[in-house]
């Protein structure tokens, strides 16, 4: 076989020496990047086995693997002491990814969302648990609570309540609680406004809180929905907005997080009061600062 090794090494062209004065050597910043791309490459690889070590742990016990308060800890305290010219979006995109991949190592993780492959729901589901993870789409809310019910599912995905919804898309009022929970509101990353959630996580497992949370309650026999907040004043629980109601029903949101056996909730003066879940509170992202075209002027 004839060796086809270059016996000489090809002649290398000149690059022409960097102008006085100019920053630091090109390939001098991609060497450090690739270095400081090596470390970030390792700590994730070492964060990997480490998340892998504790889920096999909590599969021995019998704990959950889905813990979505903890994932909005963790996304929280990161995005809190963010700073620097990536935006945190970016932050909170790497870090859903790398969070997805740990339910993955877990054992088996997929969603169920209402609507189109474009719609909001599946959108919302996407940006939240990742592009990798299993999405099957249902003609309506019922479908996809159905499937987490029947463990086709771990998590459904379903369009978040509002004021002007129909009886016949309030699937809040024909979930089975509490069996299938409220968890997560998706996204967690909301624009400087505090915007809404776009969606909901439901699921087989109860709730934990996460330090900033906000608990779902559903109403029957309300015959003035005026009285709720008044309501539950007086009986000291936390303020409530009441996102939806009609006839006799209502969905209320109230700030932290309820445990559903504390005996307030029954003392309340309708025929039944449950809770449906809590979430953890959107982060909200603070507006960039303008940066100055010109330093302002020192006074005269």
């Amino acid at each position: 076989m004839a060796d086809l090794t270059p016996t000489t090494a090809p002649a290398q062209q000149s690059q022409p020496a960097p102008p006085a004065g100019a920053g630091p050597d090109l390939a001098a910043l991609r060497a450090a990047i690739d270095n400081i791309d090596d470390a970030m490459h390792d700590l994730l690889m070492r964060r990997a086995a480490l998340a892998a070590g504790m889920a096999a742990g909590r599969v021995k016990a019998g704990g959950p693997t889905f813990r979505p308060g903890r994932e909005a800890a963790i996304l929280r305290r990161l995005l809190a002491r963010h700073e620097g010219p990536l935006p945190r979006p970016v932050v909170a995109r790497l870090w859903r990814d790398i969070i997805a991949s740990s339910l993955a190592q877990q054992g088996p993780f997929s969603m169920a969302a209402c609507g189109a492959a474009d719609g909001a729901a599946a959108h919302a589901a996407r940006g939240h648990f990742g592009l990798l993870t299993r999405l099957t789409l249902h003609p309506t809310p019922a479908g996809a609570l159905a499937a987490v019910a029947a463990g086709e599912a771990t998590v459904a995905i379903l369009p978040a309540a509002e004021r002007g919804d129909r009886p016949a898309a309030a699937w809040w009022m024909q979930m089975q609680v509490p069996r299938l929970q409220v968890l997560a509101a998706l996204p967690f990353l909301a624009g400087p406004e505090g915007a809404r959630p776009e969606a909901l996580a439901v699921a087989a497992f109860r709730p934990e809180p996460s330090g900033r949370d906000r608990t779902l309650l559903r109403f029957a026999g309300v015959n003035d929905v005026g009285r709720i907040g008044g309501a539950l004043a007086a009986l000291g629980l936390p303020p409530c907005r009441v996102i939806w109601h009609h006839a006799r029903a209502a969905l209320a949101e109230v700030e932290g997080f309820l445990d559903p056996a504390d005996p307030r909730l029954a003392a309340l003066p309708f025929s039944s009061v449950q809770v449906l879940g809590a979430y953890a509170e959107p982060f909200c992202d603070a507006p960039a600062r303008p940066t100055p075209t010109h330093p302002e002027e020192p006074p005269a």
